[in-house]
């Protein structure tokens, strides 16, 4: 295991104050989570594979459904930028904020986003970048990246909280939760009437009618994608559902899952830019589909992650997270991935590589309480045996084959024996 990962796991378990912020959390989730899924329509273990089996099928046919989509969503008058990689979606970005001659972009929470790095490719041209998500909002004031993939600020308490608002907006110290939110929607009221492009990620894609779900809690996820001029969409290429039945399933599911909601605050659909008799709406809309490795990991066996919803169940309840938090999952040179937990300890060595990320597979305990929380049942003690065992994608293939991947981290030994054995 990499030394930097090593030396931030020994300094989050001696943060006294993580670990009852951590530990607040997953009491926290676990409570509303039961709560939530007792209100479902049909018998929990039913509707996990109804979903599973619709996350499977679309990868299975994600060329066809990936370009069925990009027709409707063209259209509908969007404009479609398909990225192979993080530079080229960086790249589209920069792009039409240049072409806008964009100061001031804000943003509402997208893990894509953290993925590519948008916030500073943007602000090394001379962009303002600002945070929305009131979470997302606290960490970049910290300079922090987030530390969960739905709760960036899990990591705080709201002392925390208050003392950086006291620091970094020079305001009296006040841990009154209604004095901070306050604070927060007065400073970005006037970023959101200001700004000239508004970013977001997608929570799902539509096929049939090529819309853009997004789900917030709050309401500046519909501000940043309505109010300035021109939206830029940011989406994974496996977030797609065919039908709005199918995303019907999936709204069942994800909230409960991600909050213990029985539906988010705001859950909006997207089509085209606002049309010439309408008065709300931006008047271009962008969508940068990216692929950063999808494609070579739906042929490996690890194509079952790419089956996840994001709605962060399995972090919540893994005991090792619940420990170490979400900074602590670093690479071998110290950097943090913007996907922890047991999701990102498959996802990111499936995406970015398994030299700098395969190491984080290893801090687990392979007790299977991530399976028993996924919505979609993807079977995570099993993928994350896999990177440990050296797994990796190369090249782009049809789903799901082996012969794409390499035993690469297992020892010599190991791998001899393996074969003699097989044999």
């Amino acid at each position: 295991m990499a030394n930097a990962f090593r030396s931030k796991i020994l300094q989050s378990l001696e943060d006294a104050n993580l670990q009852a912020a951590l530990d607040g959390n997953a009491a926290r989730r676990k409570q509303s989570r039961t709560t939530a899924y007792a209100s479902l329509p049909e018998d929990l273990l039913v509707m996990r594979k109804r979903v599973h089996a619709v996350r499977a099928m679309t990868t299975a046919r994600l060329e066809s459904y990936l370009e069925q989509f990009i027709t409707r969503v063209e259209e509908n008058g969007t404009a479609v930028h398909l990225a192979r990689d993080a530079a080229q979606a960086r790249e589209f970005a920069i792009n039409i904020a240049l072409q806008h001659q964009a100061r001031l972009v804000v943003k509402s929470k997208t893990m894509v986003g953290e993925e590519i790095e948008i916030n500073s490719a943007l602000e090394e041209l001379g962009v303002q970048v600002i945070e929305t998500d009131l979470g997302e909002y606290i960490v970049q004031l910290r300079g922090e990246p987030p530390a969960h993939i739905i709760t960036p600020a899990v990591h705080l308490r709201r002392a925390d909280v208050a003392q950086t608002f006291h620091e970094q907006l020079d305001i009296p110290y006040d841990d009154s939760v209604a004095s901070m939110t306050e604070t927060a929607r007065r400073i970005l009221r006037r970023a959101f009437l200001d700004a000239d492009i508004g970013i977001s990620g997608v929570n799902f894609g539509v096929v049939d009618t090529g819309s853009l779900c997004i789900l917030t809690n709050e309401g500046n996820g519909r501000l940043v994608t309505t109010l300035p001029p021109v939206h830029i969409a940011l989406m994974g290429i496996e977030r797609l559902v065919p039908s709005l039945d199918d995303l019907a399933l999936m709204l069942h599911l994800l909230p409960r899952s991600a909050t213990g909601q029985k539906l988010t605050v705001y859950t909006s659909l997207m089509h085209g830019p606002r049309h010439a008799d309408e008065v709300d709406g931006p008047a271009e809309r962008h969508l940068i589909l990216v692929d950063n490795g999808r494609s070579a990991l739906r042929g490996s066996s690890l194509a079952e992650i790419l089956y996840c919803i994001r709605c962060g169940a399995c972090v919540n309840v893994c005991p090792v997270f619940r420990e170490i938090g979400g900074h602590a999952y670093l690479t071998r040179d110290g950097e943090t991935t913007p996907y922890p937990g047991p999701i990102g300890s498959v996802l990111s060595p499936g995406l970015f590589g398994q030299a700098e990320f395969g190491h984080l597979a290893r801090a687990s305990s392979l007790c299977g309480a991530c399976r028993e929380a996924c919505p979609v049942d993807i079977d995570l003690p099993k993928l994350l045996l896999r990177v440990r065992a050296g797994f990796t994608p190369t090249v782009p293939a049809h789903p799901p084959v082996d012969q794409g991947e390499t035993l690469s981290n297992a020892p010599r030994s190991l791998r001899y024996g393996l074969r003699l054995f097989t044999w």
